[in-house]
């Protein structure tokens, strides 16, 4: 089984390698529309279903908790996926969610920025400055998108199993090099351990996102996948109604058998 990341700069045909390699090696390819599509699936609300890799302002992290729940359903759309043990993940911080399982392949599909800027300007007929301000704001919104939901650096190699520099490199031989590492016995080798980590993560993603969803605040629960379809909530309500309210949500997320409820009633002193 081959599960690959890949993570790309603009100007460096990074969806085209993708899809050659998917092709390839007769993987769904799970880019932008495809992750998408598979978080509608999964209810996230209408007016986060653009899914665009930035970084919330300010007010918005102030202001409302759904920064939170477009990480969290991200997140299980990614472990959902990875669940399968195949499959080419573009983008979204795949890399870093997938950091510690050892049958995924991380990709970091890059070139210079004198590349890059030439690739645009061919490509999209524009000319050199409006080439650079499109790199630079691209660069700069994918950085501060992994800054903030990850708390990575985007071009730190230690996250990275295969580095592809393109200046000296076609589309064709990027993708045939990437084919090359995925079908090595070390990469195609998945464990069962690490499928069953995947699907737990992906349901305690679900539950951490209805929990949101239904205005409980993400700061005073902690979700514990214990075992397959059991969640464990731990936390804290107001009253006996929001622990019930709170504990029937979770009930209702699809995958969950069965909530362990950890969570007290503590009554504010005005009460």
């Amino acid at each position: 089984m081959s599960l690959i990341t890949i993570t790309r700069s603009i100007g460096c045909e990074g969806a085209l390698i993708a899809r050659r390699v998917s092709d390839e090696l007769k993987l769904d390819l799970y880019d932008d529309q495809r992750i998408q599509e598979e978080a509608i699936k999964m209810g996230i609300p209408e007016d986060l279903k653009s899914l665009d890799e930035k970084a919330p302002g300010l007010f918005d992290r102030l202001l409302t908790h759904k920064p939170s729940l477009y990480l969290d359903l991200m997140e299980s759309v990614v472990y959902k996926v990875s669940q399968q043990g195949q499959g080419v993940i573009l983008d979204h911080g795949a890399h870093r969610l997938l950091q510690d399982f050892g049958c995924a392949l991380h990709v970091r599909i890059n070139a210079s920025e004198a590349f890059r800027i030439q690739h645009l300007m061919d490509h999209q007929a524009i000319d050199q400055e409006a080439a650079e301000k499109i790199i630079h704001k691209n660069d700069r919104e994918r950085r501060n998108f992994l800054q903030f939901a990850f708390h990575i650096e985007w071009n730190d190699s230690s996250l990275y199993d295969l580095i592809i520099k393109r200046d000296k490199l076609s589309a064709d031989s990027a993708a045939k090099l990437i084919v090359e590492v995925a079908q090595s016995q070390e990469i195609k080798e998945c464990s069962l351990a690490a499928l069953e980590s995947m699907e737990r993560l992906s349901l305690s993603k679900k539950v951490e996102a209805a929990i949101i969803k239904n205005n409980f605040s993400p700061v005073d629960f902690q979700v514990d996948i214990t075992e397959e379809g059991v969640a464990k909530i731990t936390g804290w309500t107001h009253t006996k109604h929001e622990k019930d309210r709170l504990l029937k949500v979770v009930e209702g997320v699809p995958g969950v058998s069965e909530v362990k409820s950890n969570v007290f009633v503590v009554k504010t002193f005005s009460e």
